[in-house]
């Protein structure tokens, strides 16, 4: 008995902690460094924070990071565009736009004038393993896929590909670290659209409220807060 009592206020100190622990969300997404992840990330990681959730985000390649939410391997997916819960019948989407990710051209001495998707077909075209709508609308035209858009644009700087196609915030944040001056982005963007937060529906509980919590960040220009310091490099 003296024993057992002994163990108990050993065990005090602890306890105070282990009550604090809070529920842990894991998320997918892609791999790489990439300023609209982390844009997503931290809004993320904040609106779970206000609901007493932790949220941990795990790096995968390719189309395993949508396989995994869609299994329930994974607590969701952090961020992809509208509709993906068709083709992940498992998914959930949060229904509040995290940000507005832009498709574009990169190029490096590759000239010609960009009038949509089919105008890339003469060319060899780098972009990231696992984003939907370029993997969707360059079916049939040489593409060369990778696990990051650092590695994109390196293949293209060596003369692998023409083009780099992707997301413009990842893009410019390359172009930023390799100090590429040399390289542009054509325009019009391919294509632009809001991107949202995915749950497997064994958390649909948390749909609503967190969509709740996602509108009040967005009322105190939280999100705007987070997009512009991400943009900046802070």
């Amino acid at each position: 008995m003296k024993r057992r009592v002994l163990l108990q206020l050993a065990l005090l100190p602890w306890l105070p902690a282990v009550a604090a622990a809070k529920p842990v969300i894991n998320v997918s997404t892609l791999l790489g460094e990439d300023p609209a992840t982390d844009v997503a990330e931290q809004v993320l990681r904040e609106a779970y924070h206000r609901l007493g959730y932790q949220l941990e985000v795990h790096r995968l390649p390719g189309e395993r990071t949508l396989i995994y939410a869609n299994e329930g391997r994974m607590d969701g997916e952090l961020y992809r565009k509208l509709g993906m819960d068709r083709l992940y019948p498992n998914l959930i989407i949060v229904p509040v736009p995290l940000l507005t990710y832009e498709i574009v051209v990169f190029t490096h001495g590759t000239e010609f004038v960009l009038n949509g998707w089919d105008s890339l077909k003469p060319y060899t075209i780098g972009h990231v393993r696992g984003i939907k709508i370029v993997q969707e609308n360059t079916v049939g035209m040489r593409t060369e896929a990778v696990p990051t858009m650092t590695q994109a644009f390196q293949k293209m700087m060596v003369g692998r590909t023409d083009l780099v196609v992707g997301n413009r915030l990842s893009g410019m944040a390359v172009i930023r670290n390799l100090k590429l001056d040399e390289v542009r982005v054509l325009n019009p963007p391919l294509a632009s659209f809001p991107v949202y937060h995915y749950l497997h529906k064994q958390h649909e509980a948390l749909a609503a409220p967190l969509a709740a919590v996602l509108r009040q960040m967005r009322a105190e220009k939280v999100i705007e807060a987070i997009q512009q310091r991400v943009a900046n490099g802070s």
